[in-house]
This record gives structure tokens, sequence and C-alpha cells, in this order.
């Protein structure tokens, strides 16, 4: 008691100081101790004016106006409210383990005036097992493994951790089913946990958040206390709609988007780290959508603002190794500027065979190499997988040169003349050739195809030059239709230009070879199956509209036809460019879903998850691209190229 005596008079400056960081409820709390010191008669080391003005300031709290959400305030704080506390609205909130809120403290206040026996059975169950030491939270076992599973991976470093990711994701999921309050009762948690179990393939519900609706969570303790935590978590969890009946998550994207904009538009330049960290996490999930976050920019961004002292602040500060740990950190560091240098000798390596293939010859090519190896790179990350980087980025190349050959570099009878040589294979290029173009081309796609098909025997026991070939002719096929359509002047319908564009928006080559150097066999019954083929139009569908968006004005001065003036041409007069936009914007939403669940869809599934990965990866890969600009002119992109692929992370910068 002395020791408590002495506390409470050195630290009494502190807790009247208004610029101090407080926990949740601390004016109603620390005041009701002292008042129930001053009650037992002890000898508080403090002036009665020093008193007098901590109680003010209490009363003040206490008489605000009365609203659910400061009902569900003033049961948590149950302890500073002590004998003046009303039992019967405290009781509203009693959880099925007889606990209020999981505080002990607020538990066992209530049961010092209100008996009550799942009170008692409570704390009895919490003194046998801590004994005289009691957390000041319990249960809270699921958000810290969360916490700790979401830090590993969005720093890079859940390869290490595979076994133990796994087990808090069963286990989470064992008490997502058995509709634990400890997930249900608690949005953060709640949110956390569908969004990982979600995106990890486990079948989760979207109703388990319609609890946390708008007008559901400002009548909550966590809406009275604007948690912007709570809020931010639900902003990100309600991204993860997968289904065409989760108009729930759409309301929930809307109203936390809308507070969260509000909220940083009104934060001024927060001297208290917490705050700053809480204000960074609602930009970046504002800024940066999961659909166009590429890993490795991710990874970078929150090892950048990683902060090892950073803690959660309830009724008291909360700090664990899941929240702030210098380990984490050290590893990440060392595991990402060692992919780095990984990157930086692949791009050497591609620099070289732009050259030796005389790619950089063709005067007309876009010089793309540096943007087609960044996307790889930033999205194909595992050191193992370098085959499948320089196979992305080779084919990246290639499409680039072959789209501007289509477009303004080539003739009709080189168009024809390359179709040709890529059907009949093992030619003279010399005299096959028919100009000097073509030759550079054609020896490239033939040397880089059979160089794939070899390579894939690794991993997949078979030469696959012969479907990379019919992969490559497909695309040929559809940009010579483009180009004749160009050149007669045809108006195709919407329907003509998308079941061929999908497929000249050249991800084919992209994707689909690269698919065989990700570790899973793929049989010829898996890339003949329809959800290979739904997986590849659904992605190249957003690649192709969202490209036609941002690149109608260019290509209407041109004289060019996309998606966007065949819908205005074909459509009444009375539609316009903004009305089409925001038409293909809806589509490209719909299809991105759907990717989406299908990538996640364990059942009925058979083409490997890590495959499946690869059509989302891309996706993401396009919606980055097409954020602002039209692809490859973005000075931002040029940054996002460095910061992946050759600026390391300095520790002692952090």
């Amino acid at each position: 008691m002395t020791k408590g005596l002495r506390f409470i008079e050195s630290h009494f400056c502190s807790a009247s100081d208004e610029s101090q960081l407080t926990p949740i409820g601390f004016d109603i709390i620390f005041s009701g101790m002292v008042e129930y010191a001053r009650d037992l008669n002890l000898n508080l080391p403090l002036r009665s004016t020093d008193i007098d003005a901590l109680f003010h300031k209490r009363d003040l709290q206490l008489r605000r106006e009365k609203s659910k959400g400061r009902e569900a305030y003033l049961a948590y704080v149950s302890e500073g409210i002590g004998k003046h506390q009303d039992g019967e609205m405290v009781m509203k909130y009693q959880r099925k383990n007889g606990s209020l809120f999981n505080s002990p403290s607020a538990t066992a206040a209530t049961l010092s005036h209100l008996p009550n026996s799942g009170c008692l059975h409570y704390l009895t169950a919490l003194l046998d097992k801590f004994e005289n030491a009691v957390p000041t939270l319990h249960p809270f076992h699921v958000f810290p493994r969360l916490c700790m599973l979401e830090t590993v991976e969005s720093l890079g470093i859940g390869q290490h951790f595979r076994e133990e990711i796994t087990s808090v994701l069963d286990e989470t999921y064992r008490c997502w089913l058995q509709g634990e309050e400890e997930i249900f009762l608690d949005l953060p948690t709640c949110a956390l946990a569908f969004r990982i179990l979600r995106v990890n393939g486990y079948d989760v519900s979207s109703e388990a958040l319609t609890g946390f609706a708008e007008e559901h969570f400002f009548n909550s303790l966590g809406g009275y206390l604007k948690d912007l935590d709570a809020v931010v978590e639900l902003f990100r969890a309600s991204q993860m709609i997968i289904h065409p009946n989760e108009q729930l998550l759409e309301k929930h994207i809307s109203w936390t988007s809308h507070f969260l904009k509000q909220e940083l538009s009104n934060t001024s330049k927060c001297a208290y780290k917490h705050k700053q960290n809480i204000m960074q996490k609602v930009n970046d999930a504002l800024e940066f959508p999961h659909y166009a976050s590429l890993e490795r920019l991710v990874y970078r961004r929150n090892i950048v603002n990683y902060d090892v002292d950073d803690i959660r602040m309830l009724k008291s500060s909360y700090s664990s190794l899941s929240i702030g740990n210098k380990d984490f950190l050290r590893l990440a560091v060392e595991d990402f500027n060692a992919c780095q240098s990984i990157y930086r000798e692949e791009l050497k390596q591609l620099e070289r065979w732009v050259r030796e293939k005389r790619l950089d010859k063709l005067k007309f090519a876009r010089q793309k190499l540096a943007y087609c190896y960044f996307s790889a790179a930033a999205t194909l990350c595992s050191p193992e997988l370098s085959d499948a980087r320089l196979t992305w980025a080779k084919n990246g190349v290639l499409t680039t040169v072959v789209d501007d050959f289509f477009d303004v570099g080539g003739s009709e009878d080189e168009l024809l003349n390359l179709i040709q040589l890529v059907e009949k294979h093992d030619l003279d290029v010399s005299i096959d050739c028919c100009s000097e173009e073509v030759e550079i081309i054609y020896s490239a796609l033939d040397n880089t195809i059979s160089e794939i098909g070899e390579k894939a025997i690794a991993w997949q026991g078979r030469n696959i030059k012969t479907h990379v070939s019919e992969i490559w002719l497909d695309l040929l096929r559809s940009m010579l239709q483009e180009a004749q359509w160009s050149k007669e002047k045809a108006v195709p319908t919407v329907n003509e230009y998308m079941r061929n564009g999908y497929i000249s928006f050249a991800l084919g080559p992209i994707i689909l070879p690269a698919l065989y150097f990700v570790g899973p066999r793929l049989s010829e019954a898996v890339v003949k199956s329809g959800e290979y083929s739904l997986l590849f139009r659904h992605v190249s569908t957003c690649g192709r509209l969202l490209n036609d968006i941002h690149s109608f004005k260019r290509e209407s001065m041109e004289g060019k036809l996309n998606a966007v003036s065949l819908h205005i041409i074909h459509g009444t007069n009375s539609v316009t460019e903004d009305h089409v936009n925001q038409e293909l914007k809806h589509l490209i939403e719909e299809r991105r879903r759907e990717l989406h669940r299908l990538v996640l869809q364990k059942n009925d599934s058979i083409v490997p998850r890590q495959c499946k990965e690869l059509f989302w990866k891309m996706s993401k890969v396009l919606h980055l691209f097409y954020m602002k600009d039209d692809g490859f002119t973005s000075h931002e992109m040029a940054n996002a190229v460095n910061a992946v692929i050759h600026e390391p992370i300095l520790v002692d910068q952090l």
C-alpha cells in the first residue's frame, strides 16, 4: 500500500498533464481509485485542490450527453465509477464467460457492488490460472496471434514460419466455426480474422460482419472512442468481396472509407508516435487498395514504417512481440536486401539478352525491360522463382516489341510473314524472313520459346515448347485481326472486339508459360480446363478494359477503335464517354472479384493455388499500372522500380 501511495504522489503531475497520451477511460478510472482510497481513510499525499480538480474533470465526463455508445463506455470503465454505477445497465454487456468486456478490473468492480455468479466464476478462474497477478484483458489469444501472422506476412518473411502460420490459421478457423465471443464481439479481431482466413482460402461468411454496420458501430464502445484501428481493419476486410451478394461489404467500404478520410483530414500533426503510427496505417489503407498492391512494394513500405516500440492503447498500454519485434525487422531487412541483389543480377542478365537478340536495334519498339522485369520481381518474390521471373520478363519484352511491330513498325506482308514463320518452325531465317525486323523478332521469339520449353523439363518432366508456340500464335493472330480491322476501317461489334481483345492484350505469353515454373506440375487436363481458361479470360478482360479506358483519348486522336469508342458507336445517342467509363469500371470490378473468388476457391478447383496466384498477381500489376496514367509513363512507377530493384534498405535509417 505504501508503494502505491508513493507512486500516486510521484506521478500525479503526469495524471493531470493534458499533453500526456493516456489510456482509455483514465480520467474516470484514476479518479475512482483516488475516491476509493479516500473512502478508506487513506492518507493521500495530494492537495485537496488537486483532488477536487480531478473529481471535477471526471464529473464533466460523466455528465456528457447519453448515447448507446457512451453507455457501453461507462460499462467498460466500471472500476472508475464504483458504487455510482448502474448495475442493471452494466449487466447488458456481460459475456458468456461471465466477464464485462473480458476486463478483470471492470468485472471485479461490478461484482463488488452487484453479486453475480458469472462474474464470480470468471474472476475465480482467473485467480486459479494467474494467482496474484492477472492480465488487464482476458481471454486475449486470437488477436495477438493474428497480429503476429499479419506482421511476418506483411514484412515479407512469412516463408520462414509456414508451420506456425498454418497452425494459427487452423486454430483461428476452429474458433470462428465455434462462434467464440473473443472473435465475434470484438471488431478488430473479427475483421482481421475474416480477412486473413478468406485470403488463405478458408470458407468464412461476410455475415459475421453484420453487427458492425455503421449505425451499430457508432452505438458501440469502439464507435464512441472513434477506434481508428478497428475501422481500418473493417475497411481492409470489406475489400475482400468475392461473391456477388455481398452488399454488406460494399456498405462497409462506403462508410469506413468516408470515416477514415474524414479523420485523416481532421487530424493535425500529432506528437504521439502511437497516433502517428495509426494515421500512417489509415493513409496506407486508403492509398493502396489490396487489388493494386504488389508484394515487394508492400514489404518495403511496411519495413520502413515498422515501429519496434509500437503499442496498443487500451485501459493500459499493451506491447508484445506480435506488435513490435526487433528480430522480425532485422530478418525482414536481410531478406529484402538479399532478394534485391538477386533481382539486380537477373536484370543484368536480361539486359545482355536484349542486346544479344538485337531487340535494342528495333527503332519502332519501346524499350521497357525494367518495367517488364519489375512486374515479375515485385510479385514473384522468392529467390527460387528465378525461372518464372525471367520467363515472365522476357515474354513481357517480346510482347511489347510485337505489339509495337503490329501497331506501327511492320507492313502487312511482314506481319503475315512473322506468323507463318512461327507456324512452321525450323526455317532458314536468312532466306524465309522478308525483312531484318522480322528476322530479329522471329529469332528472338523462336529462341525464347525453345529455351522455355527445355527449361520446363526440370520443373514439369516434359517439354512445353508446343504449348508456348500455340500461346504466341493465338496472340499474333489476334493482333493481325486488329491490324486488318484498322486497315479496312471496319467497326466490329463490342462482343467481336472483346473476344479478340482479351487475347490481343498480350498477357498469354507472359502469364501462361510462367505457370510452369512456380512449383506444381501442370497436366494437359489442367491446361485445357475451363477453370484455367476462365482465370486467363478474367485477368485479360480487366487488363484490356483498363487499358482502353486510359488510352481512349489518345487512340481516338489516332483514329483507333477500342472498347470505349465501340460502346459509344453502338450505343444510343445519349451514351457519353463518362457513362461508358463507369459501365466498364463496374465490369472490371465484377471480373476482378470473380477472378479473386476463383483464386481462393478450394472445392472443385484443379488448378493449383500457386498457379492461380499468378493470375491474381498480374491483375494487381495491371491495376497499379493503370491507377493514374496510361501504363508505363508514370514517374511514380519509375520510383517503384527503383524501390524494388535498385535501392537497398539501410538499417541505420529505420
